[in-house]
């Protein structure tokens, strides 16, 4: 029995059929570099979001916390207690000198403008924990119909083939078919991963948002408490 050789079908299809088979490996090559590199990426985000958590709850003071804070620190949190703090620190250069306190116009102000910088890293951590993924379900939906459309073309080329030897016999009619069928079976087997792992990476990028509201209420809570409300 005749071995299946994919390297033989492909090298015997037509140029569209080529283009489609090359066109799906640009998909595979592509979600499968993002795949390995969330992987890594979402490892070291958690590793270092409990380094930095635990260092953060065991701070006397938020300025404890930025001297042990460095930026070798890749996890939300992180960024944004550094942006959070960065912006506290204006706030309270910027205060009138000769002043006992602010009024309470300012304190609110100055929660307002703390909260705004802390939304803005939760954005820009978000935005950056999630590039690429798109890609992946974007791989997921097109690269089937890619497929299919490669299979559709190499039949229709068979069919012109057929037509040109006058002849259907199996023998002539199998070898073009089965060609054209490898540009389905090629899709799927890129698209299916991709969707997996579009699934279970956007499932764990939004429990990296939960975990990074729970934080931006707390570090705003601490900030309310011990650094605005006792000015």
């Amino acid at each position: 029995m005749e071995q299946l050789n994919l390297f033989a079908m492909f090298y015997h299809a037509g140029i569209m059929v080529k283009f489609v088979m090359l066109l799906l490996l640009f998909f595979s090559f592509g979600s499968w570099y993002i795949i390995f590199n969330k992987f890594m990426l979402y490892r070291k985000v958690r590793l270092d979001s409990g380094k930095f958590l635990k260092t953060f709850w065991g701070s006397k003071n938020l300025a404890e916390v930025n001297q042990a804070t460095s930026n070798d620190f890749i996890c939300p949190e992180a960024t944004i207690f550094r942006l959070g703090y960065l912006e506290l620190q204006k706030i309270t250069k910027s205060k009138p000198t000769g002043t006992d306190g602010d009024s309470l116009e300012m304190r609110f102000a100055g929660i307002e403008n703390i909260k705004r910088s802390i939304d803005k890293a939760e954005a820009m951590e978000t935005a950056r924990l999630g590039k690429l993924l798109p890609f992946l379900a974007t791989t997921g939906s097109a690269t089937p119909f890619i497929g299919l459309f490669g299979t559709v073309w190499g039949i229709m080329t068979s069919f012109q083939e057929i037509g040109k030897m006058g002849s259907a016999s199996l023998a002539v009619v199998a070898p073009g078919i089965s060609e054209a069928l490898v540009a389905t079976a090629a899709g799927l087997a890129v698209a299916i991963p991709a969707v997996v792992f579009y699934n279970f990476y956007a499932n764990q990028l939004t429990a990296l948002e939960e975990r990074m509201q729970s934080f931006s209420s707390d570090l705003l809570n601490l900030i309310e408490r011990d650094c605005i409300s006792k000015k």
